[in-house]
């Protein structure tokens, strides 16, 4: 379990977290919802170890990463994957040595080990027979899974996604909500989830939980269709606001 407790950060006199508490159970997907600039990125920068808070713990099995250096701190960070919002690929790679770049560089596997591992991932996200492809000559959906194969190299026990569908278009958006909800139910690969997203669809498509952020907090947390009849009046002004880009209003 990640357990985040009173979490506090400041940038300036801009107060972006103002204690916020959340836990994030092993196994299931976590949705973070809220509008730009609520501090969603920053807190799951928090959970990996690359911000540090002013106050509050992030706890990963009961131990703190922000007090966390060297060695443990590395060795922490190996049981996550991350898929950046702009997929983050080197264009100067191929589709391979981008998948494989955490292998080298964190593993000490024999090349056809490594290429077992990419081809496998691969496989995973429906990507056969791109290896020697480059990031320019894939489309938006296709660079996504790319970074989700790489995210999944060295067998994660999290993955974070930052805003996994935005820039993409409908027909895409689902099929990387539908591969989010296929690899968190494959009980061979066992991840725990947490997405954050502005796309109101992808929460109802593939959340376990919900977690709303508001003004520095959580200001909500239940399932999806606790999330869909609440009566709580910033919520509903929130989902009501959010133009879901899969084409109508939620």
């Amino acid at each position: 379990m990640i357990e985040i407790k009173n979490l506090i950060k400041s940038f300036g006199a801009n107060h972006v977290l103002k204690g916020v508490n959340l836990n994030l159970e092993k196994g299931k997907t976590t949705v973070i919802i809220g509008s730009s600039g609520c501090g969603k990125s920053v807190l799951l920068k928090h959970i990996i170890g690359l911000l540090k808070p002013d106050k509050g713990e992030v706890l990963i099995d009961g131990r703190d990463i922000a007090k966390m250096k060297g060695k443990e701190l590395y060795e922490i960070r190996n049981r996550f994957g991350f898929l950046f919002q702009s997929s983050a690929l080197f264009d100067s790679m191929t589709v391979a040595e981008n998948v494989g770049l955490g292998l080298v560089e964190n593993n000490h596997l024999l090349p056809e080990q490594i290429k077992a591992i990419v081809d496998e991932k691969l496989g995973l996200v429906d990507l056969d027979g791109t290896q020697n492809l480059k990031p320019s000559e894939l489309s938006g959906g296709m660079r996504k899974r790319v970074g989700l194969a790489r995210a999944l190299a060295c067998n994660p026990e999290f993955i974070l996604y930052d805003e996994p569908t935005t820039g993409l278009d409908p027909i895409t958006s689902s099929s990387i909500d539908q591969l989010i909800d296929s690899l968190a139910k494959n009980t061979k690969l066992k991840v725990t989830s947490i997405v954050v997203t502005h796309d109101i669809f992808s929460v109802y498509s593939v959340a376990d939980r919900v977690a709303m952020m508001y003004d520095g907090v959580i200001h909500f947390e239940g399932t999806p269709l606790e999330l869909e009849n609440t009566s709580d009046r910033i919520v509903r002004d929130f989902l009501e606001r959010t133009e879901n880009p899969r084409g109508k209003m939620v």
